[in-house]
């Protein structure tokens, strides 16, 4: 039973990860003319949230440190729950970019914090990162596909659509309230340079988490207007990126759970990065973009989930994954906010993607180089 109820906590937490970010992009355009934002202004409801995934990362291990993994995450839970809900009230740009920029930090908290967590209570089942994993996956497809029909149910109400997400943090907050009671004794600090000193492949993981995140956030912008520039429909390239998501969540949740019974994580590393770059290959030539979303799908469903395993197999204790985890998204999620701008500078400099998908591949090529060094699961660090 409390197998059960942890690994539901853990579903619920990371059902939070991404639905305040992934409901807004569905009604950019009503809220750019509601509230009369550039398109520079409205963007910054996707981009801070994305930078302070990074930037407060770190955050995490000084709440871990002074309160412990379960009251942290509470503390994020709630941040999400609050910043998210008071959408409802959003009357101006500045009010509605200060949600997004507080609902980043509760998110760049948790992120690392769930790895601690499995670490904590699944010292023994990494593979547990596929219910994060698939979690995350799910809350972003549910939010980025209801928002608008929700817009249109709530009275025509962009607003309540964006405050509606608040509501999924609510039973992930009182699931986490029971695991408080339990008090923790010599909880151990792992301060971040020491961390550097004790394990040389942090900056190794840290540029693959770079390379995954800006590849991820590049494809998930860009994926539709790639797909109309070569042919399809409006509908259509929805429905293209509809797919690229609905792949990702079974490959999320079996990837980690086999390479955490075969050990074999160089190999579905390399597998899921040549994935990718099949997907951007097919892209690149003007191929069919439902293959190319397949093999992107593929990719991209098993590289984030590899990406959150290596700090807990790594680790030792679940402070030193929390740690790991959160250095590794200060750096990762830092680089790959580039991602999507470089892809718009791009495409409006040249007039068209060929250059950003052939930057995208080399991308690719290092993630693949970075995947050999860091391996199979090591015991020692």
């Amino acid at each position: 039973m409390r197998y059960m109820y942890l690994i539901l906590v853990i579903f619920l937490v990371s059902l939070n990860l991404r639905p305040s970010i992934t409901s807004v992009g569905p009604l950019f355009d009503i809220i750019q003319s509601n509230l009369g934002m550039s398109g520079v202004t409205v963007s910054l409801m996707t981009t801070l949230p994305v930078l302070c995934m990074g930037i407060f990362a770190v955050l995490a291990i000084k709440l871990n440190s002074h309160l412990g993994i379960e009251k942290s995450l509470l503390a994020a839970m709630l941040l999400i729950l609050t910043a998210t809900s008071l959408r409802v009230f959003a009357n101006g740009s500045l009010f509605l970019i200060t949600t997004s920029l507080f609902t980043g930090i509760g998110i760049g908290i948790a992120g690392p914090l769930i790895s601690g967590f499995i670490k904590k209570h699944f010292p023994n089942k990494p593979g547990i990162t596929g219910v994060y994993s698939v979690a995350m996956v799910i809350g972003a497809a549910i939010a980025s596909s209801f928002s608008v029909p929700l817009f249109h149910k709530l009275n025509e109400s962009w607003q309540y659509s964006l405050g509606f997400w608040g509501i999924l943090a609510l039973p992930a907050s009182l699931l986490l309230l029971p695991l408080l009671k339990k008090k923790e004794t010599n909880r151990t600090v792992i301060p971040i340079s020491s961390l550097f000193v004790k394990n040389k492949r942090v900056l190794l993981f840290t540029l693959f988490f770079g390379c995954m995140a800006a590849i991820f956030y590049s494809i998930t912008a860009w994926l539709a207007p790639i797909a109309q520039s070569i042919g399809l429909s409006y509908s259509q390239s929805g429905l293209v990126l509809t797919l690229f998501t609905v792949i990702q969540i079974p490959i999320s949740f079996f990837i980690p759970m086999l390479v955490s019974k075969t050990g074999r994580r160089k190999t579905w590393l390399l597998v899921c990065g040549l994935s990718e770059l099949i997907g951007i290959v097919f892209l690149l030539l003007h191929f069919s973009p439902w293959f190319a979303a397949v093999f992107l799908g593929i990719g991209a469903g098993g590289l984030f989930p590899l990406a959150i395993l290596i700090p807990i197999q790594e680790a030792k204790s679940a402070e030193e994954a929390t740690s790991l985890s959160a250095v590794m998204q200060f750096g990762g999620y830092l680089l790959g906010s580039i991602g999507p701008l470089f892809i718009g500078f791009t495409s409006d400099l040249f007039d068209n993607f060929a250059p950003a998908l052939a930057m995208l591949m080399i991308i690719i090529f290092i993630l693949l180089a970075a995947s050999l060094k860091i391996g199979d699961k090591k015991e020692t660090v």
